[in-house]
């Protein structure tokens, strides 16, 4: 690797160890081995090469905790429900080792009133997100239905937070996928 790769592993380190209001540039010099000149001659500043590495980091985790996480995909069962209850078991599953990704996660937002370029340099890949998490939990090809995946995606993003932010509180009140699939068909009148 070269030193802009080493500065974004580094970067991404330092973000799930220190925070990204806690993280300095020396800290991401130190955990990379290269030097503050690296920061700016490959991100142009710190706070652009923490946008990067957040973004990184979030996608990295969307990866690990997709049903295709394993290096494959898997079959996911043909019923909604119980496909549903499939993928959240998974995330659910992966909460205590996903912990350090989530209270990024909440730090970033707690910054964005104060960060525009922060904000901007979320938006597009949130969007992506929303996308990914229809088709990975519920099947939805955005390409052949946009629409179906853009409001499903909206549905479940904002349920994953919730739950996210229940598993940080309180992880033995925090609902399970059996939780989550039982209240979803109290939902559809079942």
């Amino acid at each position: 690797m070269g030193h802009k790769e080493d500065l974004l592993e580094g970067a991404k380190r330092c973000l799930l160890e220190k925070g990204y209001g806690r993280t300095t540039a020396r800290d991401i010099v130190a955990a990379s081995g290269t030097n503050l000149a690296s920061i700016g001659y490959h991100y142009g500043s710190k706070d652009a090469l923490l946008q990067q590495a957040f973004l990184a980091v979030t996608e990295e985790w969307g990866e690990r905790v997709s049903p295709e996480g394993d290096g494959g995909a898997p079959e996911l069962p043909a019923d909604p429900y119980e496909r549903f209850h499939a993928v959240w078991a998974r995330l659910i599953g992966a909460a205590e080792a996903s912990r350090p990704v989530w209270k990024l996660q909440t730090e970033v937002v707690t910054r964005l009133d104060d960060d525009e370029k922060l904000r901007e340099a979320i938006k597009e890949p949130q969007r992506e997100g929303r996308l990914g998490i229809a088709e990975g939990m519920l099947g939805i090809d955005p390409e052949a239905d946009p629409e179906k995946a853009r409001v499903a995606g909206l549905l479940l993003q904002a349920l994953a937070t919730g739950v996210m932010i229940q598993w940080m509180v309180d992880p033995d009140t925090a609902p399970s996928a059996d939780d989550l699939t039982e209240g979803l068909k109290v939902l559809m009148g079942e």
